[in-house]
C-alpha cells in the first residue's frame, strides 16, 4: 500500500532535512519532485496542483523563516497537508442505531460480497455486535452461494429468499433480522460491469424501503482515477456515507486514497489489506499520512496485537523470560500466537524508519516457522519443557519425527539457548 509512493516522497523528505533554509530558491525544486512523486501515484493533476500551492504558501511562510530547523517544519507542513488530503479525522462506522442497518453497493468484481463478511467479522469482534446478512444479488450467478459460504465459515446467519424481488428480500430480512435480535444488518446488492439505471433505480428502491444508516459504496483501489468516476455516479443516486477501498495489499499506487475525499466528499472508512476475511482496516488519515513518510504506525501495530494476541497468555510467557523460565512449550505456544497476526512483514513495515532499516523489503518465509513447529511438535512434553536431555539419540528421533535433518535440531536447540542467554542479560532491565 503506497509502496512506490512512499518510498518516493521519504527521498525527498531526507533530501528536505538537509536544507539549512526553506527559500525560494529551494522550494521550487522540493515542490517539482513532490510533484512528480503524486503525479506517478496516479494523484488527480488538479489536486496535485492545489496541493504543491498549499505546501509552498506555507513553506515560505513566517513559520518557516522563524524556525530553528526548517527541514523539521517543511516536513511537518507535508504531513499536514496529506492528512488534509485523505480526509483530516478519520470517518468510524455507524455503530449506534439498534439495529444499524448498512446498503453494500459497488461494480461486479470489487470485491463487494467478500467485503461484507469482513465487515461482519470485524463489527462483531472489534465492537461486539451481532451480524447478519442479507442475500439481495438475485443476478450473478452463484452471489447467494458466495454470501452464504462466507457466513458459514464466520458462523453468521444469511437471510436468502433465492431469486426473488430484492427490496422484497431486503424488506423482509429487515424484519427476520429484528425478530431475532441482531443488532448490525448488512444488505448485499446487485453489481455490474458498470453503472447503469435499471441497477441504481433498483439500489434507489432498497434505499427507500429499507432506510439504512449506512451506505458504503465498495471500490478495487486499483481502478486508478476511474474509481472517481463510479462514486460520483452512484452518489448522485445515493446518500453514500462512506467508500470501502479492497486491494490495497495489491499492486495499488494509492491515487485513488489520495484523490478520493477531495473530490468527492466522501470519507474513506475502510480499507481491505489482504484477501483472508480478518484483512480489513480502519482508515485513519493520520496514520497512513505516518505510513507514506516513513514514520511509522505504531499504533496500528499495538491495536493488531491486542485484539489479535492473547493478552494473558502474553504477559505469563514475558514474566516467564524475565525469570529464565521460559521454555521450548511456550516458545511454541508464542509461535502460535505470532501467527494470529499475519506476514510479519507487513508488521515490520509499520515500524517508524523501516526503510532505513531495510525492513520494508524483509521476506519472511513462512515455511521456516512452520518447520520450527514441527521440530519442536516432535518432541516429548518432557524434552520441550527440559531441552538439556535432548541428546544424540533424541535428536535422531526427533528427526525422523518430523521430517527433518539432525542439523535442523541441533540449529533450533543452539538459536534456542542463544535466545535464553540474551533473556537473561535483560533480567532486570524492564520489570512486568
Amino acid at each position: 500500500m503506497f509502496e512506490g509512493l512512499s518510498e518516493r516522497l521519504q527521498r525527498v523528505v531526507s533530501n528536505i532535512k538537509s536544507k539549512g533554509v526553506i527559500n525560494e530558491d529551494n522550494i521550487s525544486d522540493i515542490a517539482r519532485e513532490i510533484r512528480l512523486c503524486l503525479l506517478e501515484a496516479d494523484v488527480n493533476v488538479k489536486i496535485v496542483r492545489e496541493f504543491i500551492d498549499s505546501v509552498k504558501e506555507k513553506a515560505l511562510g513566517e513559520e518557516v523563516r522563524k524556525s530553528i530547523k526548517p527541514g523539521d517544519m517543511f516536513v511537518k507542513i507535508l504531513k499536514d497537508e496529506l492528512v488534509a488530503l485523505l480526509g483530516g479525522d478519520a470517518a468510524p462506522l455507524e455503530l449506534n442505531h439498534k439495529p444499524t442497518i448498512v446498503l453494500v453497493v459497488g461494480l461486479q468484481g470489487g470485491g463487494k460480497t467478500t467485503t461484507i463478511g469482513k465487515i461482519g467479522n470485524m463489527v462483531r469482534k472489534k465492537h461486539n455486535k451481532k451480524p447478519m446478512f442479507i442475500a439481495c444479488d438475485v443476478y450473478r450467478p452463484a452471489a447467494i452461494d458466495q454470501l452464504k459460504s462466507i457466513g458459514k465459515q464466520l458462523n453468521i446467519e444469511v437471510y436468502d429468499e433465492g431469486k426473488g424481488n430484492p427490496v422484497e428480500i431486503a424488506k423482509n430480512g429487515i424484519e427476520y433480522a429484528k425478530s431475532k435480535g441482531y443488532d448490525y444488518i448488512l444488505v448485499d446488492t446487485a453489481g455490474r460491469l458498470q453503472i447503469d439505471e435499471t441497477l441504481m433505480d433498483e439500489l434507489v428502491a432498497i434505499e427507500k424501503e429499507v432506510k439504512p444508516n449506512e451506505e458504503l459504496l465498495v471500490i478495487d483501489a486499483m481502478m486508478g482515477q476511474d474509481a472517481i468516476n463510479v462514486i460520483t455516479g452512484f452518489n448522485d443516486k445515493l446518500k453514500l456515507t462512506g467508500c470501502v477501498l479492497t486491494k490495497m495489499d495489491g499492486d495499488t499506487k494509492g491515487g485513488v486514497a489520495l484523490s478520493l475525499r477531495h473530490l468527492t466528499n466522501i470519507p474513506i472508512k475502510l480499507i481491505g489489506d489482504s484477501e483472508k476475511l480478518d484483512g480489513l482496516s480502519e482508515f485513519y488519515p493520520e496514520r497512513i499520512a505516518n505510513r507514506i513518510l516513513g514514520m511509522g504506525d505504531l499504533l496500528s501495530i499495538i491495536e493488531k496485537t491486542e485484539a489479535e494476541l492473547d493478552q494473558d497468555e502474553m504477559m505469563s510467557t514475558a514474566k516467564k523470560m524475565q525469570k529464565g523460565k521460559f521454555d521450548l512449550d511456550d516458545f511454541l505456544k508464542t509461535t502460535n500466537q505470532i501467527k494470529k497476526l499475519g506476514p510479519l512483514e507487513n508488521l515490520l513495515k509499520l515500524i517508524p524508519g523501516a526503510s532505513k532499516m531495510g525492513l520494508n523489503n524483509v521476506q519472511i518465509d513462512p515455511k521456516v516457522m512452520a518447520r520450527t513447529e514441527a521440530i519442536v511438535q516432535s518432541m516429548t512434553m518432557e524434552e520441550r519443557r527440559n531441552p538439556d536431555i535432548i541428546k544424540a539419540s533424541r535428536k535422531i528421533r526427533i528427526a525422523k519425527g518430523c521430517g527433518q535433518k539432525v542439523e535442523d535440531v541441533n540449529r533450533l536447540l543452539k538459536q534456542f539457548e542463544q535466545m535464553k542467554q540474551m533473556m537473561k542479560q535483560m533480567n532486570g532491565k524492564f520489570k512486568i
